[in-house]
């Protein structure tokens, strides 16, 4: 299985909602040119300081089934939506700018 180093994916955020201290994300990966959906709390906003990403068993048991390791593709979002490594809808920016 691939680990997290080794797993080639985008995050794409389609909306977010909440506040300056959290905010509500909701959006989808592409691994392996499949698109998969994906939900999560950012704390400190993309970008900030933590995220907490919730992906279907579903879709976690598919990803398995590719020869990922869930769990590392997960800390692999989580990390891309901190660094704010993400593709955001037209006219939403992450709030450093």
């Amino acid at each position: 299985m691939m680990h997290s180093d080794d797993i080639p994916v985008t995050v794409f955020v389609r909306s977010t909602s909440g506040s300056e201290v959290a905010s509500k994300l909701t959006g989808y990966f592409v691994l392996k040119g499949q698109e998969f959906r994906f939900r999560a709390i950012a704390f400190g906003r993309i970008g900030g300081h933590n995220a907490s990403v919730t992906i279907s068993k579903n879709t976690l048991a598919k990803v398995a089934k590719m020869g990922f390791d869930p769990d590392a593709l997960i800390m692999t979002i989580q990390r891309k939506i901190v660094e704010g490594d993400v593709t955001l809808p037209e006219g939403i920016r992450p709030p450093s700018e």
